[in-house]
């Protein structure tokens, strides 16, 4: 924590204020740190890609002219496709480890970690204020380029943005369980393992998607296999070739129910947070000289 958020937070009196005032209150000086911290620069930069491929996709075809639809996919499915590629495997995932294992984890490479836990507030309050903080930040950072996508991607070929704006709301929706679940996910591990960043790495790019491609119960393991069940919309399922092909490719998956992806979801959130507060609350924190 920053020399001014030291001086902001003077000494409290001996008694333990509530869990929750005392989580807004790290809530509060949290925020401002992550906004303006390189980590948020960063994913501005990784979310700022599917832009770059909207502007770039509405000018060919814009350049094209007539192009035949029966290639391609409509505007709506092409936004789904970019949704599920862009966002729910790769910024969502991301955005969910750098800011979830850093919860604690940077606090012990700053060596704050002490100034934090000798205060008469819960440990577990601490953890709940910042990853309140993540949840704000990271939406502020994700939600405005999936809308930007949307409405450069979705009236393409003969997409309607009317058509596929319940689509966006649930997109909407889907991206904060997503990085609810992630982010919970990552602080457990930021608490519990020594290199954090290196096993989330494994996970999303090794574990999640090796453990899809494979028939049985392993997939029931991963956040993404749950994520998929309510993003329906983000496969096509049209007569166009490409549609055609993703289509045979998913058909070897078995996707989950809406209830199915929602329980499986919500014990992921709470018994990873849960677990996190825990072993924060009675972890020995030991700083290295």
């Amino acid at each position: 924590m920053t020399d001014d958020v030291r001086r902001q937070e003077q000494p409290l009196s001996g008694e333990t204020p509530p869990f929750v005032q005392s989580a807004l209150r790290v809530f509060d000086l949290s925020l401002s740190q992550m906004l303006w911290s390189r980590r948020t620069i960063f994913m501005v930069l990784v979310v700022g890609g599917p832009v770059i491929v909207a502007f770039i996709l509405r000018a060919l075809v814009l350049f094209a002219g007539d192009v035949d639809a029966g290639l391609l996919m409509s505007g709506s499915d092409l936004f789904g496709l970019m949704f599920w590629v862009f966002y729910l495997g790769i910024a969502v995932p991301l955005m969910g480890l750098f800011y979830g294992t850093a919860l604690i984890a940077d606090e012990v490479e700053d060596k704050t970690i002490t100034y934090l836990f000798t205060r008469p507030i819960s440990r577990g309050a601490v953890l709940v204020g910042k990853y309140l903080a993540y949840l704000v930040c990271t939406g502020f950072v994700v939600l405005p380029s999936l809308m930007i996508v949307f409405f450069l991607v979705t009236p393409l070929l003969g997409g309607s943005i009317g058509a596929g704006f319940p689509d966006l709301l649930n997109d909407l929706g889907l991206l904060a369980v997503g990085l609810a679940v992630y982010g919970a996910v990552f602080a457990l591990a930021g608490a519990a393992v020594k290199r954090p960043l290196l096993a989330g790495l494994v996970f999303i790019f090794g574990w999640e998607p090796g453990v899809l491609m494979v028939p049985g119960y392993m997939k029931q393991f991963t956040v993404r296999y749950y994520m998929q069940g309510l993003a329906p919309h983000s496969m096509p399922a049209d007569d166009s070739v490409l549609g055609s092909v993703l289509a045979f490719l998913q058909s070897a998956e078995v996707i989950p129910s809406t209830l199915m992806s929602l329980t499986g979801l919500a014990v992921i959130l709470v018994g990873g947070l849960g677990l996190a507060i825990w072993l924060v609350e009675r972890r020995e924190y030991v700083l290295e000289q």
